[in-house]
């Protein structure tokens, strides 16, 4: 069965028009109620939001949406949305709701959801909420409508939560840390967490005013904390989007480090540790060079389809703990059941903390191989899977690569794009022959 209205990580798209409209989210929510009756007499549900505008009137929605359902509801406000995810989990709640688009711009919302245990929903279960939104409403008598309140201090519930993350022997003292929250959910929890465990912390995109958030700030555009730590003369850099699952870091130099390089440097550190650590998990997209590095250490490496839904269901199925994305959705399964920024950032920083060394230090030989990426536009009707140039070509050149590079082929989910991406030890080699693909695409 097909899905009507969820994509691979909730109900996202742009605010007044459907399906994020007061209306369908109202519906959405009587439909999820009718859903969770019919395992738990008494459902109780967590809503928490980023800092977009659209967020008052999404969550008066649900509210009402569940109400009528039956269903309690305990308002979180602003937070995170792996800080929903724990608290859905630690206060024993039949679901956490989310309302945030991430990384997109303030115009856009969306909805998700976690299940009791704080992890992503299955594919069933969005299938049965599709169902019921088919269905006549059914509002509960008036001695059973649901209630809702709000949780004292949910921030700081979840600021205890991420610095018991962190190593209890060791401090972030004498370390400054600039802080970008990139005017999202996190603004008045990620600049608490790295203070309170001793950092001089300064902060930008912590002021948010409900049209800022990703503003030019953040982890989607990380030049300005770049620019922010080397004026500051800062030790570290911290990058966060919008509700605070991604995260990108930069160092005293004013480098970037992205989640394929933090993801490897974890790995490491949990291996200096003496903890095995028996495969990660990245993405078709994930850099060629940390698959080569984490293999000469025999850390076997699973690529899985783009996007941190597939990153976690490739984990569950080994039982391992690692993996993540470039774009900096990072998992550390012991330590959380979600991708999670601050939890991501502080890992990394206790690696630096207990060895002494700085980000390059710990990643000293692993050189991210350069990467080409060329957007072909496709013909109305043009079937590039049929293409046997394409194909042939396509083997010639990484068998001609061998081990020092990869060829990459996949069709854009959200237009008529095909994206041909190229990686190589050496720049010009990646040019060159992603260049020569995409002319065989446009070639038909």
């Amino acid at each position: 069965m097909s899905r009507k209205y969820f994509g691979t990580d909730g109900i996202r798209g742009k605010v007044g028009e459907a399906p994020i409209t007061p209306d369908f989210v109202l519906r959405l929510a009587h439909a999820v109620g009718r859903v969770l009756k019919r395992t738990e007499e008494r459902p109780t549900v967590l809503i928490g939001k980023d800092t977009r505008i659209s967020g008052y009137m999404l969550e008066s929605a649900l509210e009402s949406g569940f109400n009528s359902a039956g269903v309690d509801v305990v308002l979180l406000g602003p937070l995170p949305t792996p800080g929903v995810a724990y608290l859905t989990r630690a206060q024993r709640a039949s679901l956490g709701v989310v309302i945030s688009a991430s990384h997109n711009p303030f115009p856009d919302n969306g909805i998700k959801f976690f299940s009791a245990q704080g992890t992503k929903l299955p594919d069933e279960w969005e299938q049965q909420v599709e169902a019921a939104l088919d269905e006549p409403p059914v509002w509960a008598g008036s001695a059973q409508l649901g209630k809702a309140r709000r949780l004292d201090d949910a921030s700081g519930r979840y600021i205890e939560f991420c610095k018991s993350t962190f190593a209890s022997d060791l401090t972030l003292k004498g370390m400054t840390i600039a802080v970008d929250a990139a005017h999202g959910a996190a603004y008045h929890i990620a600049p608490k967490v790295f203070h309170e465990l001793g950092a001089e912390v300064f902060c930008l995109g912590c002021s948010p005013d409900g049209l800022n958030i990703n503003d030019r700030v953040g982890a989607t555009h990380p030049e300005a904390l770049v620019h922010a730590v080397r004026a500051n003369r800062a030790d570290f850099g911290v990058a966060l989007d919008g509700d605070a699952d991604r995260l990108q870091m930069v160092d005293a130099d004013g480098r970037l480090f992205n989640g394929d390089e933090l993801l490897y440097l974890m790995v490491m550190d949990r291996l200096a540790q003496g903890q095995r650590v028996p495969g990660a998990v990245g993405t078709l997209m994930t850099n060629m060079a940390v698959e080569v590095a984490l293999k000469k250490r025999d850390i076997e490496f699973v690529r899985a389809k783009v996007g941190d839904r597939y990153v976690l269901e490739e984990l569950e199925k080994r039982d391992w703990v690692l993996g993540g994305e470039g774009s900096g959705h990072l998992l550390c399964l012991d330590k959380h059941t979600t991708g999670d920024g601050l939890v991501s950032a502080l890992q990394v920083l206790k690696a630096c903390a207990r060895s002494g060394k700085s980000l390059a230090q710990l990643l000293d030989g692993v050189e991210l191989f350069p990467q080409t990426l060329i957007n072909v536009r496709l013909q109305p009707g043009q079937d590039w899977k049929k293409n046997a140039k394409l194909a042939s070509e396509t083997d010639r050149l990484q068998a001609e690569l061998d081990g020092s590079g990869r060829v990459l082929i996949r069709a854009s989910g959200t237009e008529p794009v095909l994206r041909v991406m190229v990686e190589a030890a050496d720049a010009q080699v990646a040019q060159k022959t992603a260049e020569h693909l995409a002319e065989v695409v446009r070639a038909g």
